[in-house]
């Protein structure tokens, strides 16, 4: 059954690289888009996943990723449609696009190479490492270069959800991925080198260490740990909006400043699961979620929204889509900055009580 109701157009770049333009419904724009003039050029070489013998992580090294655009200036962005006198990596206009990066952390596996494999019960040698397989996508959220997702009309919103839903179905479907994830790094602050709205996509060869502690969680709990934990969640003070098929809250043990979840009604294990009526009516939500990190001070707020997807892997079957939107934002002048406790011993150290963060989030939400 196909995923989402809104057409696909797919192209190729200069250097063979996919672009995928969604449009809004009822958008006037062609059904056809023009062809990337930029001379054809080779892609970078794959990165390199190296073995963390102390923890047992990947860490992928992209020596590449220096050369990426930063902070250019809005007639020489890379996101803005292409013009006659730049030729960016959008080359027609859109409404909302998704390409392959440009310098990814993770890339096609080469042709006659073997599928590296990464996850082992028996110890891994000391000095090891992997080709970085996986993918990398930007997600143009508009052709405007200023503004936020937040400002934008929840019909725009849901353009993004349908894309995210279509990316996310053909994604798992590359031999080697594990994950899929969506996110957005929205604020300076937070690192973005590019102040035209958009996200990402990255997908990885391998399950994550935040996914493989939530896994461990579910077998410990048992299968119905994410209904359990939305009936618990459902119960608290700390709910900012229940609709009939979706539940935002501030968790239990939030850590950061700003903290917002949500979960699905239902059991959902990533965006392709949702249905078309579940998509627009979450257009509406996580807009108003979005909009509450803008209004709560009167600068909007730098942060991350994370759309944690079910990895293909078993146990992942009991794993359900969630969102989870933080901000290291402490107060209208100050920052929340992983110190020595977090950053040397991963030990976070809360600022402000979960139910104060939720009433700071209700009314900016009001």
């Amino acid at each position: 059954m196909p995923v989402g109701n809104i057409p696909k157009i797919t192209t190729d770049l200069f250097d063979g690289r996919q672009i995928h333009y969604f449009d809004d419904k009822g958008s006037d724009l062609p059904s056809t888009r023009k062809k990337d003039l930029r001379e054809s050029a080779s892609r970078p070489p794959l990165a390199e996943l190296k073995h963390d013998p102390l923890t047992g992580e990947w860490i992928a090294v992209a020596a590449h990723r220096h050369t990426r655009a930063y902070m250019p200036p809005s007639n020489q962005c890379p996101l803005c449609p292409a013009t006659e006198t730049y030729l960016s990596e959008v080359p027609d206009n859109f409404d909302v696009a998704v390409f392959e990066n440009k310098n990814p952390a993770f890339g096609a596996l080469p042709e006659g190479s073997s599928l590296p494999f990464l996850e082992s019960t028996s110890a891994v040698a000391l000095g090891e490492s992997k080709m970085a397989i996986g993918r990398c996508e930007v997600v143009v959220f508009s052709p405007e270069h200023n503004g936020s997702l937040a400002q934008m009309p929840i019909s725009r919103v849901h353009t993004v959800l349908e894309a995210l839903a279509q990316r996310t179905d053909e994604l798992q479907g590359i031999t080697g991925v594990k994950q899929v994830f969506p996110f957005e790094n929205r604020g300076q602050e937070i690192g973005v080198t590019l102040h035209h709205p958009h996200g990402q996509i990255y997908c990885y060869p391998y399950v994550t260490p935040r996914t493989k502690k939530l896994l461990e969680s579910i077998k410990s709990h048992g299968s119905s740990f994410f209904e359990d934990l939305l009936k618990f969640e459902q119960g608290s003070n700390r709910v900012l909006i229940k609709t009939e098929s979706f539940t935002a809250y501030v968790p239990f043990a939030a850590r950061w400043p700003m903290e917002a979840h949500l979960l699905p009604n239902r059991h959902v294990r990533n965006h392709a699961e949702l249905t078309d009526d579940e998509r627009l009516e979450l257009a509406d939500v996580y807009s108003k979620l979005l909009r509450s990190f803008e209004l709560a001070y009167e600068t909007p707020s730098p942060y991350i929204a994370a759309w944690h997807q079910a990895p293909l892997v078993p146990g992942g079957e009991n794993a359900r889509l969630q969102l989870q939107i933080t901000s290291p934002r402490r107060a209208a002048d100050k920052l929340k900055y992983l110190a020595g406790s977090e950053s040397a011993m991963g030990a976070f150290i809360a600022d402000i009580p979960a139910e104060d963060i939720a009433a700071q989030l209700r009314k900016a939400i009001s």
